[in-house]
């Protein structure tokens, strides 16, 4: 899990009991009794339950979680130290090539990352409340997520609902609101009889597991869940697909790219990273958005699921995995191919159609900022292709081969969107049409759109490239 996780282990606390060193473990779930039960009878303290008592056991708890956590810092810049002086000694003696050395940057980059994800967090009291200087408790810290509810104006509720919402005016907290919202009026918390504080502690999970990439980040799992939820209004599947169908899409959606690390499959299996050493090169990342989905789901806390049978848990849970390793682009062909053989005589009462259908579903929202207006869609071409030159950066500096795509030095925008649009979104998007002639308006004819924006872009470009080489055969010719 990403840097989120810290926060839903076990506290680990080591305190001097009569000149030993005991280890305690406390779970999040400790309530301020619990804790005050348990140091009381490892000192010999009376059991008094004064306001004094519990203020100077959460004070003490709260000194030595830290004091805990400054060991874990400190460990972590010794080892860091230590390799560094490794790697300096390793280059005076045995003279590294460039690209190990590159490497060994690369392995301290990941070293100090994690010094400062570990060490940089928010540190909050492990206990249940926080306690005024009188003694009276406050609100619980702990069990009500701490992002302000919004209220959604009427304006903003529509515009949900559609493709041409503009997902850059929003800030996380909002963005989180509007996704707490949307499982509301899809009838999903009352359906599963979710816990409303819990549907909020799983959003801020969510959230927290998701990376800060320029491109595979929160804003990008907000975008993908909001056309999901655009598209089961436009299509009107609530009359077609069961409330659990549309509790899968749009728990898909949320958790498709957690703890996405910014470089995909083809760099994890060329580089043998751990994920694709752990998966056996199948669909690495996406089998890993779904451990990480499922990890979370694993907190009581964070449990939306918690009161649903273990069946249909079962097949909730199956749904949701065959989903998200759809999103593999690898598998692409494979998946529309089923589809389009199934769309032109298409059974909504058929699973293994319905099955397909939400397979590309999601694959139409995961890929979808090209339906967007251009202003909202734009920036999404600069922040995907950032993600792509630091990963062919990092190829070309491992020695790795380098998707032609992703190199800085070969690709433009215009040419890195017209083949994507023409041969990937538009036949997608026109097959799923066929079921829902509905799309044509709002959805389709914005990629034609598109397509058409970006053969003209690239018309100026190829001019003003034709005029600078025709300019330095001028130059050349005047030389001679």
């Amino acid at each position: 899990m990403g840097s989120g996780s810290s926060s839903y282990t076990p506290r680990t606390i080591y305190l001097d009991v009569d000149g030993k060193v005991q280890k305690v473990l406390f779970s999040r779930h400790c309530s301020p009794c619990d804790i005050k039960e348990l140091l009381c009878s490892s000192s010999n303290i009376p059991r008094l339950y004064s306001t004094t008592i519990t203020l100077t056991i959460g004070c003490l708890f709260e000194k030595a979680f830290l004091l805990s956590r400054a060991f874990r810092i400190n460990e972590l810049k010794t080892e860091v130290t230590n390799r560094l002086a490794m790697l300096e000694k390793r280059v005076e003696l045995e003279g590294l090539k460039v690209v190990e050395i590159e490497k060994c940057k690369n392995d301290l980059k990941k070293l100090r990352d994690e010094m400062t994800s570990r060490g940089g967090g928010r540190v909050n009291c492990p206990c249940k409340y926080n306690f005024s200087d009188d003694g009276k408790k406050l609100t619980p810290r702990r069990d009500v997520p701490s992002y302000p509810k919004y209220t959604l104006s009427q304006e903003t509720i529509e515009a949900l609902k559609k493709p041409t919402f503009d997902v850059w005016h929003w800030e996380h907290n909002e963005m989180l609101s509007c996704l707490e919202y949307m499982y509301h009026d899809l009838g999903l918390v009352k359906e599963f009889t979710m816990n409303p504080i819990t549907l909020k502690r799983w959003l801020l999970a969510i959230q927290e597991n998701y990376r800060s990439n320029p491109f595979h980040n929160f804003r990008h799992c907000f975008c993908v869940s909001q056309m999901m939820y655009g598209m089961i209004h436009l299509c009107n599947l609530q009359e077609k697909l069961t409330l659990t169908d549309l509790g899968i899409l749009m728990t898909a959606a949320v958790c498709h790219d957690l703890d996405h690390p910014g470089y995909n499959n083809t760099y994890q299996i060329n580089a043998r990273t751990e994920l694709a050493v752990r998966y056996n090169d199948i669909s690495p990342l996406e089998n890993h958005h779904c451990a990480v989905a499922f990890q979370i789901l694993a907190l009581p806390e964070c449990n939306i699921f918690a009161n649903v049978d273990s069946e249909t848990f079962k097949q909730i849970r199956q749904a949701i995995i065959t989903l998200i390793l759809a999103t593999d682009m690898a598998r692409h062909g494979e998946i529309l191919d089923s589809f389009k053989h199934k769309v032109d005589n298409f059974d909504f009462t058929n699973e293994e159609h319905v099955t397909c259908l939400k397979m590309v579903l999601i694959k139409c929202c995961d890929i979808s900022n090209e339906v967007r207006p251009t202003e909202v869609a734009e920036p999404w071409v600069d922040c995907l292709l950032e993600e792509y030159f630091m990963q062919s950066d990092r190829e070309k500096s491992e020695g790795l081969p380098v998707a032609p795509f992703m190199d800085r030095d070969k690709v433009t925008k215009p040419t890195a969107q017209i083949g994507f649009i023409k041969f990937v979104l538009i036949p997608m998007f026109e097959t799923v049409m066929k079921l829902f002639p509905q799309i044509e308006e709002i959805m389709v004819q914005p990629l034609r759109d598109s397509r058409d924006h970006y053969e003209e872009l690239k018309q100026i470009d190829d001019a003003m490239t034709e005029k600078k080489k025709t300019e330095n055969m001028s130059l050349g010719g005047k030389k001679k």
